[in-house]
Formats: C-alpha cells, structure tokens, sequence
C-alpha cells in the first residue's frame, strides 16, 4: 500500500486508490505526472467522454427505419476510439492546466495538498511542458475528424481556459465545468454530419445540467476547507438544499435529452435508457449524505453508469428500428 504523497516523501495522492496501475507499473519518476493527468482516477475521463459518444450514437440513430443496415444506425468504431483518446488525452491536459493555476489553493485542502504541484514532485515548468505535450496529442486526435468538427473542438478551448478561475469569483464553478466537459454533445454530431442542429445543442444543454448535479456531489467533500480558503462551489451554495436541487437539475438533464431524442427522431425504444438513468440518478439523491465526503466520492462515480446506460439505450434503439417489423 502506497503512503499519501507530500513534501517529505513520495507516493499516492489522497483520493487515487492504492495499488493502482499507475503505481504497480510506471517508474517513481513518471507518478507525478499521472497524477497531473488524472491516470489513476479515471472517472474524469470518462465523463468528459459520454456526452461525445451519446451524441455519436444519437446521430446515428437520427431518423432510423426499418431496413437500414445495423451498421449504418450505430456509431462509426473509429470515431468512437477518436472520442476516448481525446478525452483521456484533454481531460490530463485539463486537469494539469487546473493544477497549475490552483496550486496556491490546492497547498491549504487536505484531499488536494498531496498532488505534484503542491508536494513539490514536480515544478511549474515541468508541468507546464507536459500540459503542452499532452494538448499535442489532443490536437493529432482532433485533426483526424472533418474540418467543421475541428472548428468546433477548438471552441471548446474557451470554456477550458477559464474554468479553473471561476471557483474564485463565483458559487457556480459547476457551471463552468460543465460547458467544458459537455462539449462532446456537439462533437459526435458534428463529426457524424460535418454540421450542428438543434438537436446536440438540446443534448449539450442536458448534460451541463447533469455536471453540475454530479460535481456538486464532488466538491461536498471539500466543503469544509473550501470554506476555510474561501473557494465557492454549488456544494456551500446549495448545503442543505443540495437533494432539492439535485432533483431539478437531474430532471432538468433528462427533459432535455428527451427532447433532443425526440427532435433528432431517435427511436422510441432509446428512451429505456433515459429511464434507467433516471432510476439511477433517484437512487443517487435518495441514499446522499452529504456529510459523508466517502460517499459523495462513490455517488459521483456511479455516474460513469449513467453514461453507460443512455449510450445503450441509444444503441438499442437504433437496432430496434432496423429489426423490428412493427416499427
């Protein structure tokens, strides 16, 4: 078992489980630099990654009917691994960009205080070239797709850029996270059509409301220092109401997916995905304590199963209409 990292001595960051990959199989001189990528919690990448492949996956499903190939109602294979190696790729680079800039911050939070940065594992400079060359291959994956959906993607690096401020100037940092990690909702759809419609805008507008209810489940566990340093989060805004408010914005996430499923004409079927989810999302809300940072930890992870489940669903409706008779 890996000690926690800090000035004194190497080993895991607080919140990275022990005896993970990352720490069984890379040389002691490469941790820190997973760990400025997120490598040994791979749950950012995965969420970054679902809304890209839900709207490959809606695109493809778009106006399915009976007789069309199973192939041509799923998404493009390749697209799909393109969406993982940017996420996986972005999601370190975002991350190491987010170290670098909260470094002053993440010295005064217990869970943050073991990451590179702040122990020392690495310098600024360090970090800098590694976020450089991680961006790198993010760009080599971007340039694989038609020329519009790199438009697209390079739009996004807005919303990444002043991410890492907003937690200083406003209660709505989850806000912020969420217009970065829900672009993907127009990157499948561009990448499918080579252009936007109303339909992934829908998509993106659900899934910025399913980050910020999933990230306010993150930042309960910091509430306490973030209250000591004075970071601001949805967590400290919604405190007490934070069920409430989990309701309306896990509601508010699955109105609009319905919608977008309905104006994209995905097949009804799709829909047994949304409810799935939604019986997950309940379940979430139901159980929170929101005084249990362990728990809070595991909630926000379970949401790696929403993206699964409305990703099948959209799938399975799509097959459902090009094998089904009475469709």
């Amino acid at each position: 078992m890996e000690e926690i990292q800090s000035k004194q001595s190497q080993g895991r960051v607080a919140d990275a489980p022990s005896g993970h990959w990352v720490y069984r199989a890379l040389p002691r001189g490469l941790w820190p630099y997973a760990q400025l990528a997120r490598w040994d919690r791979p749950i950012g990448w995965w969420l970054l990654m679902w809304p890209c492949w839900w709207s490959a996956a809606m695109a493809a499903a778009a106006h399915a009917q009976p007789g069309d190939s199973i192939a041509s109602v799923l998404p493009s294979p390749w697209h799909l691994f393109l969406f993982l190696a940017g996420a996986v790729a972005m999601r370190g680079a975002g991350c190491t960009y987010n170290d670098i800039v909260d470094t002053d911050i993440d010295e005064q939070v217990a869970r943050t205080r073991s990451r590179p940065l702040p122990s020392g594992k690495v310098s600024r400079k360090q970090a800098w070239a590694f976020l450089i060359a991680q961006s790198l291959v993010g760009l080599v994956v971007l340039l694989q797709f038609n020329g519009f959906t790199i438009i697209v993607g390079i739009a996004s690096l807005a919303t990444v850029a002043i991410y890492p401020f907003m937690k200083r100037f406003t209660d709505w940092p989850q806000l912020f996270l969420g217009l970065a990690f829900s672009w993907g909702a127009l990157m499948g759809w561009a990448a499918h059509f080579g252009s936007l419609e109303l339909a992934p805008l829908l998509l993106y507008f659900g899934s910025i409301l399913w980050v910020i209810g999933y990230d306010t489940l993150y930042a309960h566990q910091d509430k306490e220092d973030d209250a000591l340093v004075g970071v601001r989060s949805t967590a400290r805004l919604f405190g007490d109401r934070t069920k409430q408010w989990l309701v309306a914005l896990y509601g508010g996430a699955l109105l609009f997916f319905v919608v977008a499923f309905a104006n994209a004409a995905v097949p009804m079927p799709a829909l047994a995905g949304l409810v799935a989810a939604a019986a997950h999302m309940a379940r979430q809300i139901k159980v929170l304590d929101i005084d249990n940072p362990e728990q809070c930890l595991k909630l926000f992870h379970s949401n790696k199963i929403v993206g699964w489940l409305i990703f099948l669903g959209l799938m399975g409706g799509g097959v459902w209409a090009t094998v089904s008779p009475s469709f």
